[in-house]
């Protein structure tokens, strides 16, 4: 039987722990766990700690942990994806697969063709929707570090901020990745659904992106960061 693995927004120790009322409606209500059964939490510091539900209650859930594992180990190319925001599943998508696939940093990026904008609460509440599916591919994968998730931002301010030792923008009409020397960081640039205007692209390249291509197919806004990533991961990554 599969061990339940649970991520815990709180800092983890050995010993007798209370879960978050969110959780303990999970584990008890929900997956329906009873008293003696195995548990693995992580708090995203990169230590995972097994132990046994001791309690299990309608609102209340309980663990002993009595035992604290090394992490699975983050990968060695540190990648920020600027993914264009798109519409409801398409965006979390690319986050779920992005998390899977091991990137350290995404930022949702506005830029002209995005059919898409976000203020205020409405911001707040996607970012909150965005982090819970990070941490449900966590939990699915075996991370035990979340990737950070930024707010929303304009294109302009992205190019501006976003450090790394090799920068890309993803276009159709570029040389392919395998012609770049291993980074140890990497900035991927992603455009919405319809891509990046030739303006943009001009003005990523004047901040340092290298155009780069993927291959002879025009790929969708929620295809492109899974190969992108999955490339990467294979040159100059963990896979």
């Amino acid at each position: 039987m599969r061990l339940s693995r649970f991520f815990i927004d709180a800092p983890l120790s050995l010993g007798r722990q209370q879960l978050p009322e969110a959780q303990a409606h999970y584990i008890g209500r929900v997956l329906r766990l009873a008293v003696g059964d195995a548990v693995q939490l992580f708090d995203g510091s990169g230590h995972e700690y097994r132990g046994a539900l001791v309690e299990v209650g309608k609102k209340s859930v309980e663990v002993e942990l009595h035992e604290q594992l090394a992490g699975l180990a983050e990968s060695p190319l540190r990648i920020h994806l600027g993914q264009g925001l798109s519409r409801g599943e398409r965006m979390d998508w690319a986050i779920q697969k992005a998390t899977e696939l091991g990137v350290a940093e995404i930022t949702p990026i506005v830029s002209e063709r995005c059919e898409v904008r976000l203020k205020d609460e409405r911001a707040d509440k996607r970012l909150a929707h965005w982090r819970q599916i990070a941490i449900s591919a966590c939990e699915q994968c075996g991370r035990s570090v979340l990737p950070t998730i930024h707010a929303p931002l304009g294109l302009a301010d992205w190019l501006a901020q976003t450090e790394a030792e090799l920068k890309l923008v993803l276009h159709p009409v570029a040389s392919p990745l395998s012609g770049h020397a291993r980074p140890a960081t990497l900035a991927f640039l992603i455009g919405p659904e319809g891509g990046l205007g030739d303006a943009e692209v001009a003005a990523a390249q004047r901040a340092g992106y290298q155009a780069a291509r993927l291959g002879p197919r025009v790929l969708r806004t929620e295809t492109a960061p899974v190969v992108a990533l999955s490339v990467a991961q294979q040159l100059w990554g963990d896979f």
